[in-house]
């Protein structure tokens, strides 16, 4: 399975949502061919995929791959465009009035006030009723063709008509995003070392760096696996204001909401590189597939890194695997300057 392919799939989900502890806002509803639902802002289309921005981060999805897309403010809308109708039949009623000083104005403002400018202002009046009428009948129609907007999206077809809304409300903070810095990190035998975070842990031969995956993920520093993805390790780090085990909690929470059949095997109170943490082991459906998973979140001083292994579970190397990964996390040093 290759790392574009990945975009948008249950596993990257995965990830994603064990790098961000924080709750999810409410945004508009993404439906997936699969069944599945994703939550956020469509802020740019290219390449035939849509970059969705969540809670988590920034989601590349494929087209192909939506059903369907309900915007959260339809619902809000709806309202407005039905009270423009009445709010402008009862000022229509009062342009009858309105027009006469109106012509009255132009006439005093007339350098010679004669009596032929007195008529044609009479006339002015007799037909301004005709001109406001026509005028409000086409403002009805307009406030229909609004209206039509209002129901859920459905289909690809639709998809442009919000993403040019959402993208144009996005555009401003567009630019604001700064590049990611770059990272010094390095690999020596089977030793990575991370530099600009300040920790090292143990690398299995078969294990190399995906960059992709890492690019792909918010707050994610480093992302190592095998070539076919079936075994895969990511690393993120973030600051947050609370404590370790509501963030630990919050979480294994969001994560048991990506999987399919999710259980949680144990849960336990560790030490890891020194750090206080709390480890999770779990089991759930993604992509067809059985995984077997290790959550592992770490308090240091004022950051939290967040430790999240995954492997297949459906095939014989489910031990090695889960073994390799035990191994990784418990080697991690955070003494590293």
């Amino acid at each position: 399975m290759a790392v574009p392919k990945m975009r948008g799939s249950l596993p990257l989900a995965a990830l994603a949502v064990a790098l961000c502890a924080t709750a999810a806002a409410r945004a508009d509803e993404i439906r997936l061919k699969d069944g599945k639902k994703l939550y956020g802002v469509i802020v740019a289309y290219e390449d035939n995929m849509f970059k969705v921005k969540t809670d988590f981060g920034y989601v590349l999805v494929e087209k192909d791959k939506i059903l369907s897309i309900v915007p959260s403010t339809p619902a809000n809308e709806t309202p407005k465009t039905d009270k423009t109708p009445v709010a402008k039949k009862d000022p229509g009623k009062e342009t009858e009035p309105k027009a006469e000083p109106a012509v009255a104005s132009s006439s005093e403002a007339t350098a010679a006030a004669t009596n032929a400018s007195a008529k044609s202002a009479e006339k002015h009046e007799k037909t301004g009723p005709k001109i406001t009428n026509a005028a409000v009948k086409p403002e009805v129609p307009a406030a229909t063709k609004t209206n039509a907007v209002a129901p859920a999206i459905t289909g690809t077809a639709a998809i442009p008509a919000p993403n040019a809304t959402l993208a144009a409300s996005a555009q401003p903070a567009a630019p604001k995003e700064p590049d990611p810095p770059a990272i010094r990190e390095d690999i020596q035998g089977n030793l990575y070392t991370n530099y600009t975070h300040g920790f090292r842990m143990y690398k299995a031969p078969s294990w190399q760096l995906n960059d992709d995956a890492r690019k792909s993920l918010p707050d994610a520093i480093v992302a190592l696996g095998t070539l076919n993805q079936s075994t895969l390790l990511v690393i993120g780090k973030e600051q947050t204001k609370l404590a370790l085990e509501p963030a630990a909690a919050t979480v294994e929470k969001r994560l048991s909401e990506i999987y399919e059949n999710y259980r949680r095997i144990s849960q336990r109170k560790t030490v890891v590189g020194g750090q206080q943490a709390v480890e999770y082991h779990y089991r759930g459906m993604a992509d067809g597939h059985d995984w077997s998973g290790t959550l592992v979140v770490i308090s240091h001083g004022t950051d939290v890194f967040t430790v999240l292994g995954m492997t297949y579970a459906d095939n014989d190397l489910i031990q090695i695997q889960e073994n390799v990964i035990s191994r990784s996390i418990a080697s991690l040093d955070f003494s590293v300057h």
